[in-house]
């Protein structure tokens, strides 16, 4: 594309000399005129240069050379224009650099105007220091914007009074004048200490980078390439020297700071940092475009001559940094072994947001002469936590056991503004007009639409069915109470609700689901359980929902009904059902989940008319599942365990993305000394985990048995019990051991997908299978370790990592991370536990009985 772009550049000033010769008769000035415009686009074809550079000492005359860079700046006054109208202050105490002795001060909205001469991505650069001055600088609020893109909004420096605050972005910058607009809140004014606008190196910042997704869609690849990365702006968030000390800007070629990682380390204790003694050696040029670094990618020795490492499979290291919520950021990763003597020899995981993101080391685009420094660019949006976590894990695979990161940056994207608004006017405070008028309009808008709905609500209050209505028969034991189902005991002694905690807000009127399912119509049953019957429905707003209604006026279920409003009230992840309500009127309990098109794994598997689900779809599926457990093993005080994991417990949306559901027995992780919890049995056989029907001990790895069951019978497509057949193939756990143990586990797979499966995805499922199902608990692995295998898994099923049959034969790395936007549930503490022999002969549901909740607002649900 940019070779493109040249030609098509030089194209255009050929036909622009052809014309113009054959115009002007030959004229040989103008001629050398065109020739000169020729000369000075400028391709970078030839190294880079700082040809068109400022550095500018605002708010004086005179230059300043600053402290730590040792750069000159330049007074304002001598190279760039700036509005009439504004002010200077000079400060005579101590600064840390000479470029804060002055400020420029703008009372109305204004402007510095810098010629460009050169289009390409420049890095920008503002200084502020709120010095002491009659104008106390430190009250300023303002706004600061460029073409396209607002840069600082409402911002005010009353925290840097004693150090400056530099703010740096990457921008692309067009032919012209480049201006800057400051733009004071009303009665206020705005300032500015020092302003850089300088080229970079044509290829520091590529418009295509690879884009990361920690949570895709099943059927997609979190891996995809990014476009249009500088038709944004980049703000630098964090620039971290991993291992390694400060380097101040004198010590980079473009002037940037690099500073210590400490501060962002988790468990810092298990990482070690080096320096290398040598040289770092740069095979890549000013003009190459990576993944080798050059000379402006960052300070060699520096940065890549230190690192952190760790060389423990069991262990990781995990970097938590602070970030804007929701926005995408460009993560610049640096990388240099400085270890080995060999290429190739060590290669090892990194993770975002503990999902699996790239393999590092055997990049053949890198170079093979160690040491080789080299970086990676992704794309990445950041959660809702308001951090990025990234980790480096060694490979148990490797031939070197190593992980290492040498230096980090995260640049925000800033999109583009509307800033039109800008253009016409001269004085800060006239701007202020339209977001007046636009609020007080806006306000009475909203006015008007509160009437409105009040209204309404009165209206249709009024057209509802007294509480006596015949919409429903109320059991004889009700009396013609109106106490929800929760608020009587079994002995008949009224008491508060046990759910007086829960988010009410969730509470969903029984006439809106007698309404939703036709008033519980048989013909709407989707599912029956233990628990009773499933009720496809339709609320008022148009959304499909799975209304799961206990039997009217019995005594079951009490418990479980609590527990899963609680667990799923308090926690919400991908793959995990999120709640839409429940209803405990008139003796009722009704769980409400949002509808699930492709209902269970188990649907898909045997015993069904539907299509075979591919060997692809079935690892994605797995992985999905995997992540939700995970997430209730690491990402609660104290952990969930679920106790009921099952074929039937996961279930499919209509894109095929796997949440797991039902958590009525579900309990929390141990939160003493002890690594068990004490209860007694509950589950369903073919799934339950030997080690605790013996010892009525749960653990996290109770589950990792029941998975394990789960993923054989993906593989197997068969059910965990199965009467009819052979004593030795009733219980396929026991079954698949047996096989796996003979050699010959693949005489017992599903034939729809035997021709699908890449051997060495296939040896490690298996592997993984073989691991979970172990007779004692410890001997297990953690659900993070089974997540990673199965993604490693499903890289070498897609072919993303080629390695020859059973060189891969050791087991993988722990992937046992904490997750991020973990919400805490104290008060899961206090689930309520019956500890009687409670385990179902088999699924309680036949069909998508439990489908995922949501949190989406709901037509009078509040």
């Amino acid at each position: 594309m940019i070779v493109a772009e040249i030609v098509h550049h030089r194209h255009q000033f050929s036909m622009a000399i052809h014309h113009q010769f054959y115009t002007v008769q030959h004229s040989l000035p103008l001629l050398l005129l065109l020739v000169i415009q020729l000369s000075s686009l400028q391709f970078h074809s030839h190294g880079y240069d700082l040809q068109n550079k400022y550095f500018i000492n605002c708010g004086s005359s005179s230059n300043a050379k600053d402290t730590e860079s040792g750069k000159t700046y330049v007074g304002d006054s001598s190279q760039v224009s700036y509005s009439k109208g504004s002010k200077t202050e000079s400060n005579q105490s101590s600064v840390p650099s000479p470029i804060y002795q002055s400020a420029r001060i703008f009372p109305s909205q204004s402007f510095y105007e810098f010629p460009i001469d050169t289009a390409g991505t420049y890095i920008i650069r503002l200084h502020f220091l709120a010095f002491t001055s009659p104008s106390n600088l430190s009250s300023a609020t303002f706004n600061v914007s460029v073409p396209n893109f607002m840069l600082l909004q409402n911002f005010t420096p009353k925290n840097y009074t004693k150090s400056p605050l530099v703010k740096e972005y990457y921008v692309k910058i067009s032919l012209g004048k480049f201006r800057f607009t400051f733009d004071p809140l009303r009665f206020s004014f705005a300032f500015v200490n020092a302003i850089e606008v300088f080229l970079l190196p044509r290829f520091l910042i590529a418009n295509s980078v690879t884009g990361f997704d920690p949570q895709p869609a099943i059927g997609q690849n979190s891996l995809s390439t990014y476009s249009g990365v500088l038709t944004r702006a980049l703000e630098t968030k964090h620039r971290l020297n991993v291992g390694g000390n400060n380097i101040t800007s004198s010590a980079d070629l473009l002037w940037r700071t690099w500073f210590l990682d400490d501060t962002y380390l988790i468990d810092g204790q298990n990482a070690k940092s080096s320096q290398y003694s040598g040289s770092i050696p740069l095979t890549a040029g000013p003009d190459d475009d990576g993944p080798n670094a050059n000379s402006y990618t960052a300070p060699e020795n520096d940065v890549y001559g230190t690192a952190r490492w760790i060389n423990v499979t069991s262990e990781n290291i995990t970097w938590s940094l602070p970030v804007d919520k929701n926005v995408n950021h460009l993560i610049r990763l640096h990388f240099c072994d400085i270890w080995s003597i060999q290429a190739d020899l060590t290669i090892f995981g990194m993770y975002i947001y503990d999902q699996f993101a790239l393999l590092i080391g055997d990049d053949r685009n890198v170079s093979n002469k160690l040491p080789a420094p080299y970086y990676y660019d992704l794309m990445v949006q950041s959660d809702n936590s308001g951090f990025f976590r990234i980790t480096v894990k060694p490979n148990s695979s490797a031939k070197v056991l190593r992980a290492f990161l040498n230096g980090l940056e995260i640049m925000q994207m800033v999109d583009s503004s509307d800033l039109s608004y800008l253009e016409d006017h001269s004085n800060g405070n006239t701007s202020v007009l339209p977001v007046v008028l636009g609020s007080v309009l806006g306000g009475l808008v909203l006015v008007a639409l509160v009437v409105i709905v009040l209204v309404w609500r009165l209206k249709t209050n009024k057209q509802k069915p007294v509480e006596g209505s015949d919409w429903l028969p109320i059991p004889a034991t009700a009396g013609g109470s109106s106490h929800s189902r929760t608020s009587r005991l079994t002995d008949g002694t009224i008491q508060g609700s046990p759910l007086r905690n829960i988010n009410l807000g969730l509470k969903v009127p029984l006439q809106d689901l007698q309404l939703a399912t036709k008033n519980f119509d048989e013909k709407q049953i989707i599912g029956k359980g233990g628990f009773g019957n499933v009720y496809k429905g339709v609320l008022k707003n148009g959304m499909k929902v799975a209304v799961k209604r206990s039997e009217p006026g019995s005594g079951q279920g009490l418990p479980e009904f609590q527990t899963e409003i609680m667990v799923l009230s308090k926690i919400r992840h991908r793959h995990l059902v999120s709640l839409i309500g429940y209803c405990d009127e008139r003796y009722e309990m009704i769980l409400v989940y949002e509808y699930m098109d492709k209902g269970t794994l188990r649907d898909h598997l045997y015993n069904t008319k539907l299509p075979s689900l591919t060997w692809k779809q079935r690892l994605e599926i797995c992985i999905g599942a995997a992540r939700g457990l995970q997430y209730l093993h690491k990402g609660a005080s104290g952990g969930i365990i679920h106790r009921d994991v099952k074929s039937t417990n996961i279930l499919l949306d209509e894109n095929l993305v796997a949440k797991v559901a039902d958590f009525g027995l579900s309990r929390t992780g141990p939160l003493d000394q002890h690594s068990y919890v004490s209860t007694g049995v509950k589950g369903t056989f073919g799934y339950l985990d030997p080690e605790y029907f013996r010892s009525q001990q749960l653990t996290e790895k109770s589950d990792v048995y029941s998975f394990g069951v789960v993923l054989l019978e993906v593989l197997c497509a068969r059910p965990a019990i199965e009467p009819s057949l052979p004593r030795e193939q009733v219980n396929l756990a026991e079954w698949g051991i047996l096989c796996k143990n003979k050699g010959i586990l693949e005489d017992i797979i599903d034939p729809t997908i035997k021709g699908q499966l890449d051997q060495n995805s296939f040896r490690k499922f298996s592997e993984t299978i073989e691991k979970c199902l172990q007779e004692d608990g410890s001997d297990r692995p953690t659900m993070g370790d089974v997540l990673w295998d199965l993604e490693y898994a499903l890289q070498l099923q897609r072919g993303a990592i080629h390695r020859e049959p059973h060189e891969d034969s050791s087991s993988s790395a722990s992937a046992s991370l904490q997750l991020p936007n973990v919400r805490r549930l104290p008060s899961l503490s206090t689930l309520s536990e019956v500890d009687d022999m409670s385990i179902a002969m088999g699924d309680r549901s036949d069909t998508a009985d439990d489908s995922v909740f949501s949190q989406l607002k709901i037509d009078e649900a509040r």
